[in-house]
């Protein structure tokens, strides 16, 4: 009786655990359709703390086609009703320069949206956030916001912009007109939702929505992407992906140890970065081979990999 009750528990806690769809698998294909940015909207929202309302993809209209391009690795470039661009990007993996990777996307961002001859004041408004599952730098919080204040050296005061500038930006300090940045970084999240953000937090984290829980979208969220409305085609793929995260992290995390050690006993510090650069290639290449040998699309690969369609054209050969 006691065996039939515990079983009767874990089947109930590993089936609630596989409701809803993972979000970046949701970002890159469900939430880009108008009828669901109701569910991008609240977690915007929320994290901003401001109203978003989203008015159309944008990137979808550029270079998707071309997995090396760096910034084609970005999950979702969005254009709120402001003009303002607003991008987010998931990422699975350790990177040593993903902090230069963020300044490349706004920058990126910035010139792709300005067209030649354009005055200055067209430069939109950028949003970057980045939803990480790693430990990305050195703190104590799950949440962090990076942006511009200009300070006086001498008096500590704010710059401000004019009154002309105010007419035609909806700003007052001068620092708002630059991009900001939202780093998430979920595994870190080891408390209780208490808040609104924290409720989006743990849902990004574990998969799972409380049905006590109150932040926008969420609800929205609980609805729109329960595995058991996915096709049978649509789940193949899903569980696929999830099973190349899972080895990908492994083989990952496996390559980076081996190389930080190798790093360690030759006592240089180049060898330690080569080591850890190497071990990030070859784990990459590793989850790609096996992604292969389970008939998973080339272009599903490069998403999940980041590798190019080149590189993984070239390990296909090579079986």
């Amino acid at each position: 009786m006691i065996f039939k009750k515990y079983g009767y528990i874990c089947r109930k806690f590993f089936m609630a655990k596989d409701t809803l769809i993972r979000f970046d698998w949701a970002v890159k294909r469900l939430l880009r359709q108008k009828t669901n940015f109701v569910v991008l909207e609240g977690f915007l929202s929320t994290l901003l703390n401001e109203n978003i309302k989203i008015e159309k993809i944008l990137e979808s209209e550029g270079n998707q086609n071309r997995f090396d391009d760096k910034f084609n690795r970005v999950d979702i470039l969005a254009e709120n009703s402001e003009g303002e661009l607003i991008i987010i990007e998931i990422q699975n993996n350790r990177e040593l320069d993903y902090f230069h990777r963020m300044i490349y996307g706004t920058a990126k961002a910035i010139t792709d949206y300005i067209s030649l001859g354009e005055r200055y004041s067209t430069v939109r408004k950028i949003y970057s956030v980045h939803i990480v599952y790693f430990d990305l730098g050195q703190g104590k919080d799950y949440v962090y916001r990076g942006f511009t204040e200009f300070k006086g050296i001498h008096y500590n005061d704010t710059l401000q912009l004019s009154d002309n500038q105010r007419k035609q930006f909806k700003y007052q300090d001068a620092g708002k007109l630059f991009p900001e940045y939202y780093v998430l970084r979920v595994d870190e999240f080891d408390k209780k939702a208490v808040t609104p953000l924290d409720e989006w937090i743990l849902f990004l984290k574990t998969g799972d929505i409380s049905r006590n829980a109150k932040a926008k979208g969420l609800a929205e969220a609980r609805e729109r992407l329960r595995i058991d409305d996915m096709t049978v085609s649509e789940k193949k793929k899903y569980y696929a992906h999830m099973e190349a995260l899972r080895y990908q992290r492994s083989v990952i995390e496996t390559n980076l140890f081996e190389g930080r050690e190798e790093g360690l006993k030759e006592g240089l510090k180049e060898g330690k970065k080569e080591g850890l650069k190497e071990g990030l290639k070859e784990g990459k290449k590793e989850v790609a081979k096996t992604a292969l040998s389970k008939g998973i699309d080339t272009q599903t690969i490069a998403e999940i990999t980041g590798l190019s369609i080149e590189e993984i054209e070239k390990l296909r050969t090579a079986e």
